[in-house]
């Protein structure tokens, strides 16, 4: 199972893969953050295609083409805003990864890369986040052969160190 996850310190906006899972916000039509970078990179025909999807509720997930981006598609999940853990935030980000990763086995995609969900402005603890993303991903892939493989994409050097330790936990 681990030869399927791959832990990366990178520009998801840069990355040559099926698709690419953007945090989004419940409107669809840009925002800071990752959201911002893939909408500027991707270009204006990534609006407009999802000014066509009607937005998307938190734990939803909704596909588009990739357009300028390396990536052939983006897959837009809205996380939730964390509120002390009190308020189905760790249900909804699970939701997140699942109905992600159900488009991709849909999709029959080789590859997905995730941003890490809900960590920036929603300020969900990066630590918590990590253990839902790779838990979640984990037994998905345990009973679904697509996608071949998830690749965690850390932006910073504190994610990429939180990633690497946990997998690290689970796996040696």
């Amino acid at each position: 199972m681990k030869n399927r996850i791959e832990i990366v310190k990178a520009d998801i906006t840069e990355l040559k893969v099926d698709a690419i899972v953007n945090a989004a916000n419940t409107s669809l039509l840009g925002g800071g953050g990752v959201d911002g970078a893939i909408q500027r990179k991707a270009g204006p025909l990534l609006l407009e295609e999802c000014k066509t999807l009607g937005g998307c509720a938190v734990g939803e997930a909704k596909i588009t083409k990739g357009y300028n981006l390396p990536a052939k598609y983006v897959i837009h999940t809205v996380g939730p805003i964390y509120r002390g853990g009190k308020h189905d935030e760790e249900v909804l980000l699970r939701n997140c990864y699942i109905n992600s990763l159900k488009i991709c086995k849909e999709m029959r995609f080789n590859n997905v890369a995730f941003s890490s969900i809900s960590t920036g402005v929603y300020g969900y603890p990066k630590a918590t986040a990590c253990k839902i993303a790779l838990d979640t991903t984990l037994n998905f892939l345990e009973d679904n052969d697509y996608p071949k493989k998830v690749i965690f994409v850390c932006f910073d050097d504190e994610n990429y160190k939180i990633y690497l330790d946990y997998f690290k936990q689970k796996f040696f």
